[in-house]
C-alpha cells in the first residue's frame, strides 16, 4: 500500500484570494428575492411609466456592486396587491441581507429597493362601470 503525504497547510495569507463578481452576487440576490412571499418581477418602464404588466412569477432585477468584502444591492421588484409595501420590502431587505451574506460571505452594506408595480391576481374579476 502506498501512503501519500500531503504538504503542510500554508498560512492563510498564502492561499490566494477569492473574488466574487458583481454578476454572481446579482444572480444569488435575484434568486433570494423569489423566496420572499409577495415579491416578484419588476415592471418595464419607459419615461417613468410602467409599460406592460409586472408578473410575480418573474425574476426581480438586481444590480450588485462588490467592493472588497462588502456589497450594495439595487433591487427592482413588484409587490402583489393588496400586500403592505412597507412590510414586504422590509422582509425582502432582511432576507436579501441574510441570504447574500450566507451564500457569499460578503457583508451587505445597503439594499435599495424600487417597487415598480402592484399587480393584482389575474383571477380577480375587474369592475366594469
Amino acid at each position: 500500500m502506498t501512503t501519500t503525504t500531503l504538504p503542510a497547510a500554508s498560512e492563510v495569507d498564502d492561499r490566494g484570494a477569492l473574488t466574487i463578481s458583481d454578476r454572481v452576487v446579482e444572480r444569488i440576490a435575484t434568486q433570494a428575492v423569489t423566496e420572499v412571499d409577495g415579491a416578484g418581477g419588476s415592471a418595464t418602464r419607459m419615461l417613468g411609466v410602467a409599460v406592460g404588466g409586472a408578473d410575480l412569477d418573474q425574476s426581480a432585477k438586481v444590480t450588485a456592486q462588490v467592493r472588497g468584502d462588502t456589497v450594495t444591492l439595487d433591487v427592482r421588484l413588484s409587490i402583489g396587491y393588496p400586500l403592505s409595501v412597507a412590510k414586504t420590502t422590509e422582509a425582502a431587505r432582511e432576507h436579501l441581507r441574510r441570504r447574500t451574506a450566507e451564500l457569499t460571505g460578503l457583508a451587505v452594506s445597503r439594499v435599495d429597493i424600487t417597487v415598480t408595480a402592484l399587480p393584482t391576481s389575474a383571477a380577480e374579476p375587474r369592475r366594469v362601470l
